[in-house]
């Protein structure tokens, strides 16, 4: 019986030690790559200067042309994720102000990501390789279920999100093999789709009266002299429930409503995202509004 305990207790200390080195492994190579995603590359970087930030979710990512914005001299980088929440657009923001960023304008897509709090769990993923390293991470995870076992189980993060920072991702940043992500200053043009469904139902989505990561944005570029610029991007006409773009401009009425901006179906690729020719009217748009000067 003693034999018996003191091999499970061999084992449990020999499982131990490589989890340990394993997560040591792991995260060095992390902390030298900044061509994979978008988020290594804020989180390996420092002293950017940029005039215009753009950050929020696929509909930030595939609707503001960055290269129209520097075309007008405005030096620019789209940093919208697809799949991504206002959790994750806030804690990316928190980074580049914590890496000595200079930004003159944040430009947030606020429309339905407004409607939750929670973390986009595969986008959110990608900033724990850091957990350890960053105070600024650590502090925006702490209130998630899963956070001790994540910040206290050597090598639990990278098992448990290993489609997205497991073995093939860490092997892929140890041979600096790039990603489309960080190609045309963030922006991913998508193209016209002949057979997309062109109709959205969002009538059971509700705008929270108060999204904690929402607010946050708002502070750090109050307290940073960052103009801020929060808008609604379009969706195509056949979308039931469009009024909730109303609610969400009742509950923040500094929200700038670009909704039916670009509205038929031909300058979109799915109903909820516009293709390249739509993005360029938009970014036109927006480029007129605020940045005429």
């Amino acid at each position: 019986m003693q034999k018996f305990i003191r091999f499970i207790l061999k084992i449990l200390v020999l499982t131990i030690v490589i989890a340990v080195v394993s997560d040591f492994l792991y995260t060095a190579v992390y902390l030298q790559s900044s061509n994979r995603g978008k988020i290594d590359h804020v989180y390996n970087s420092k002293n950017q200067n940029y005039d215009v930030v753009v950050l929020g979710s696929s509909r930030a990512n595939n609707h503001f042309v960055a290269q129209m914005f520097e075309d007008k001299g405005l030096k620019t980088f789209n940093y919208g994720m697809s799949g991504g929440h206002l959790f994750e657009a806030s804690l990316l923001l928190k980074l580049m102000v914590e890496r000595h960023y200079k930004i003159k304008n944040v430009i947030l897509e606020a429309d339905l990501n407004l409607s939750n709090d929670h973390q986009a769990e595969g986008i959110a993923a990608q900033f724990l390789p850091y957990l350890h390293q960053s105070e600024t991470i650590a502090t925006h995870f702490e209130q998630e279920e899963d956070f001790k076992e994540l910040y206290y189980i050597p090598f639990y993060r990278y098992i448990k999100f290993d489609e997205r920072i497991g073995f093939r991702e860490m092997f892929f940043n140890v041979i600096h093999k790039r990603t489309i992500h960080l190609d045309n200053l963030g922006y991913y043009p998508l193209g016209k789709k002949p057979n997309a469904n062109m109709k959205n139902d969002i009538v059971n989505l509700k705008p929270l009266k108060y999204n904690r990561y929402y607010e946050e944005i708002k502070q750090i570029c109050k307290a940073n002299s960052i103009n801020f610029i929060a808008v609604m991007t379009p969706m195509c006409e056949n979308t039931k429930g469009i009024n909730y773009f109303d609610k969400v401009q009742k509950l923040y009425p500094e929200i700038h409503n670009y909704e039916n901006v670009v509205v038929e179906d031909k300058y979109f690729s799915s109903c909820g995202h516009m293709n390249d020719t739509g993005a360029r009217l938009f970014t036109a748009r927006i480029l007129k509004d605020f940045f005429n000067k």
